[in-house]
Parts: C-alpha cells; structure tokens; sequence
C-alpha cells in the first residue's frame, strides 16, 4: 500500500509590506489579506495540520498551491524556509496556485525559491515554467504536475493550462497508462466547467476532453478551500476529481476546520483501490480526527467508481 497526503492552499502569513511593493493587483489583495483572509487563515490551524500529517508518515505529500498570497519576495522566502521544516524536495512535490503567480515576476524571487519541489525526477530544480507537466514516480504511483497559476487582472482568480501543457500531459499520461502506474494529476483550479466565472479554470473543457481521451486514476486540486469529490468521464468510467479544504482554515471560518487527506493506493486486480480519508483538525486544535472516507476503484486504463 503506498499513502499519499494532499494538502492545500495553506495561505502563509502576510509580511508587512511597503507601498512601493504594492503597485498594481497586489494593493486590492494586500487589504483583502488584513480586512479579511488574515481571519480566515491561521498559522495555528496549519501547524496542527503539519503535525498530524508526520505523525501518519506518508510515503509521500502533495501540495496543490497558493502557498503566499500577493507573491511578494518575502512571501517566497518565507514559504521557502516553511517547506525546508515541512520535508525534503523528494518526500513532498508541490505545484503553483493562482496567489503563487498572483502578478508577473522574476522566477528567482519568487516559484524559483521552491524549484527543487516542482523539478521532476532526476531533474534539476525548476527554473521555469517550462517544467510543467512535471513527472514524479514515486512505487507505484506517478504524480503528473501542471501549472494553471497565471498573472490575471485584479478580482479576478481564473487559471489556465494552455494547449501545450494540456497535449504534453496527454503524451505523458498515455505512456504511463501503458506502463500500467497508478496516474495521480495535481492541479490547483479544480478542472470543472461548473465552476464560477471569476474563479474558473478557462480551459477546464480541454482537459476533460483530454481525459476522456487517456484517462488518468485520480486528479488533485484545492482552490476552493472546502473538500469535495466531483468526476470526470473516462476511457472506462468515471475518474475522481477531489479538492480538499485549505490547511490553515480557521475552526470558525466560512471554510469550517483545516483538513488534509490521506490516500491509500493499493493495487486491486488488474485496477487499484483508493481509499481518501479525510482528517480535520480538531476544533479545540489538538491534532486531527477523522472526518469521512470516500473509496473510489479503478479499472485498467480508466476509473469506475
């Protein structure tokens, strides 16, 4: 059986900031972040999250984004030195969010500093976003990684893939189907056509139709800070889409409890069987407690639920 832990959205705390670093889009979410997200995020929630996801010793972690909030370089480097604490470049791969690529900015001072968690195998660290889709083989799973964090006008939190990311994922989602490995695909922008307008991915339709095509075993996401499951038609049946809550949610927050998950892939025939179970930070903030299970099973080439 091999464990994987997703988490998300951890939303580090705002350094305080100059008015020469707020020009443009990060002013609107610099406010937002003290008027509002600053009550919604808490460093309290997040540790007791971290705690609980070492103390079950996965084999390994995915963090599906927006780690910061303005990507400001001193959220960077902070986030740099929180994911040093949280575990090594090879036991944890993470992927951008829309607040991780909130405005345009050198890669160095900002996605750069975390390059070694997005690089692929044997890869050096990232120093684009030409890396994505990243590829990390890990037993008998296969993380796929894709960037839809992209600099958007203010108020708006849309992602896109693109074209070449969506066909290059297409490529390396068949062959790994051949080989017959578990295909785990984080994204942060839940890959739906039913989100909302100012929130979506824009090319969510392109990817379903690219997993209808190849199909993959489980997809990844957060975004939306609240854990839920949703699905995607392919080859053999429906494939699971599952998002969970932000990681640093304050107990009494619109979000509810922090919440991570814990998913035990384990072969089952000629498919797999992925167990999720949800683990939420208790509202008094010692440690965690379970919080729901779902099961999903997987056919060759494709997921029936």
């Amino acid at each position: 059986m091999f464990t994987l832990a997703h988490l998300s959205d951890p939303h580090l705390p705002m350094p305080a900031a100059r008015p020469l670093d707020l020009i443009g889009k990060r002013v609107t979410g610099y406010l937002n972040w003290w008027r509002h997200r600053a009550h919604l995020h808490v460093p309290e929630a997040l540790a007791g999250i971290v705690a609980d996801i070492k103390a079950q010793k996965p084999d390994h972690i995915a963090l599906t984004g927006d780690l910061v909030n303005i990507s400001l370089p001193d959220e960077f480097a902070r986030a740099s030195k929180w994911l040093a604490e949280f575990g090594s470049p090879e036991g944890v791969t993470v992927i951008p969010g829309n607040h991780d690529v909130y405005v345009a900015m050198t890669w160095g001072e900002g996605l750069g500093r975390w390059g070694a968690y997005m690089a692929g195998d044997d890869k050096p660290p990232a120093t684009d976003f030409q890396v994505f889709p990243t590829l990390r083989r890990r037993g008998p799973v296969a993380l796929v990684g894709l960037n839809s964090g992209v600099p958007k006008p203010p108020f708006l939190a849309t992602g896109t893939l693109g074209q070449a990311q969506i066909a290059a994922a297409e490529k390396i989602l068949a062959d790994l189907g051949r080989e017959g490995l578990c295909r785990v695909v984080l994204i942060h922008h839940p890959p739906l056509t039913t989100e909302k307008h100012f929130k979506r991915l824009t090319d969510a339709a392109a990817f379903q139709a690219m997993i209808r095509r190849v199909g993959c075993e489980l997809v990844l996401h957060g975004h939306n800070h609240r854990s839920e499951v949703a699905r995607i038609d392919g080859p053999a049946g429906p494939v699971p889409v599952i998002g969970v809550t932000s990681a640093s949610a304050a107990s009494g927050s619109k979000y509810g409890r922090a919440r991570y998950h814990l998913i035990r892939i384990e072969r089952e025939g000629a498919g797999w069987r992925l167990g999720v179970d949800i683990r939420a930070l208790r509202v008094d903030g010692t440690g965690c407690e379970p919080d729901g299970q779902f099961v999903f099973r997987s056919a060759a080439l494709g997921v029936v639920a």
